[in-house]
């Protein structure tokens, strides 16, 4: 029995009320160990995918009207306020964060 199979065993042993793991469980873990000195949970930073179309109405839109604040934009092409907002960020554009 190696070293992981015996962690597995063991946790379950002391801790009888948590969901088992598994090997490739634990190996992760340490990975996460070895690589980082660490094992909290590290929240990811996705970004969101937003396709060409809703991408070039955005940037289109604050040139037709400028003064359109962000969150009447989002509505308006039927997109969140965080996307729009990030997206208007990324590309450096210039609108109103007013409600």
């Amino acid at each position: 029995m190696n070293e992981k199979q015996q962690g597995c065993i063991q946790l379950k042993q002391t801790h009888p009320d948590l969901p088992p793991l598994n090997q490739s469980t634990i190996s992760k873990i340490e990975a996460q160990y070895q690589e980082m000195g660490h094992v909290r949970k590290v929240p990811s930073k996705r970004q969101a995918v937003v396709d060409n179309d809703t991408k070039l109405n955005l940037l289109l839109a604050p040139e037709e009207n400028p003064i359109t604040p962000a969150r009447q934009l989002a509505r308006d092409i039927g997109s969140f306020f965080v996307i729009t907002s990030a997206v208007l960020k990324h590309e450096k554009v210039d609108v109103m964060i007013a409600t």
